[in-house]
């Protein structure tokens, strides 16, 4: 049904895309035969916007891949530095947020676990609209900021750290068999707002499996029975995701999956200080409108990684591109 749902969606857009574009041009014959410039100006700026619909359709064509159509978790950790570094997460959290929502995506919050004075330590959202993984994946790794720490009394630039990884969320099609035995499952209380049912009871579940040391937390529901059944679904699609990418390893078919995604391999670089500037270290895109980027406007970067995965093209200044 999601791949019917999806093909549908293809063919109404191109149909919408040749529908606009022929109102367009008529449009401007008809303002130019009457020498109204408004209107011709008007029709010139939709068919600029069109440009950039056919751009952002040509792109999700290369979303081709097995799971890219799915629905994606994204978990954001913070790295070492204390309160620091938890503040970054959170700020690299609403960043996804925000361009989730822009886009008209669903987002649920799984899981949160806050810092001891400012930020988060980690968390987890559910992404769910069309293609949400097959873009999000090009979001995870290493991000990197450099800025004069609010934190700091001596105002002093410190450089943070946060990871961000990304796994589709799998539909019934796709089997992953897990045996029981191999997994430890721990509850615990859960943490943030909640009064007294978060005090009393022990909902949070966390699930590791234990062969490949993958963890997973789930504490959005006040049941711990909802809370274990997302838990398995969110074990199950890290295991699969994590056989995804041996496979495209294999197949050599995505060259960009084989880059290590750890400490010490940031993919982003996000200064704020002594200038402004968001480089992407993977395609060389880059911008100086950080407020707009940590605010959700990833497009460009995205896009970017998307195209180099596919035909292996450099990346340009985002401000470079018309």
């Amino acid at each position: 049904m999601q791949e019917r749902t999806s093909l549908e969606d293809s063919l109404s857009g191109i149909g919408k895309v040749e529908q606009e574009l022929e109102d367009d041009i008529g449009m401007i014959e008809l303002g130019e035969a009457e020498g109204d410039t408004g209107v011709v100006a008007e029709a010139e700026a939709a068919l600029k916007a069109l440009k950039k619909e056919v751009a952002r359709r040509e792109l999700e064509a290369l979303l081709s891949g097995e799971a890219d159509r799915f629905d994606s978790y994204l978990e954001v950790h913070a790295g070492a530095g204390g309160t620091e570094s938890q503040d970054w997460a959170q700020m690299l959290l609403r960043m996804y947020t925000r361009w989730a929502e822009t886009h008209g995506f669903k987002v649920e919050f799984l899981e949160e676990s806050e810092g001891e004075e400012a930020g988060i330590k980690s968390a987890t959202i559910q992404v769910s609209g069309h293609n949400a993984y097959g873009w999000l994946k090009t979001e995870a790794g290493v991000h990197r900021l450099v800025r004069i720490s609010p934190f700091d009394s001596n105002a002093r630039r410190h450089t943070s750290f946060s990871s961000v990884q990304v796994f589709p969320v799998i539909d019934d099609s796709i089997k992953i068999d897990i045996k029981e035995s191999d997994v430890r499952v721990d509850t615990m209380r859960s943490g943030g707002a909640g009064g007294q049912h978060v005090n009393k009871t022990e909902s949070a579940v966390r699930l590791t499996h234990i062969p490949t040391g993958v963890a997973v937390v789930c504490q959005a529901g006040r049941s711990q029975h909802k809370n274990k059944a997302q838990a398995w679904d969110m074990l199950r699609a890290r295991l699969y995701e994590i056989e995804l990418k041996k496979r495209e390893e294999k197949a050599a078919a995505d060259q960009a999956a084989k880059t290590d995604i750890g400490w010490g391999h940031q993919i982003r670089s996000y200064v704020l200080q002594p200038y402004q500037m968001v480089k992407d270290l993977r395609t060389g895109v880059q911008t100086s409108d950080t407020a707009g980027v940590l605010n959700g406007e990833l497009d460009d970067f995205m896009a970017a990684t998307l195209a180099q995965r596919a035909f292996g093209t450099p990346g340009a200044d985002i401000e470079d591109v018309d």
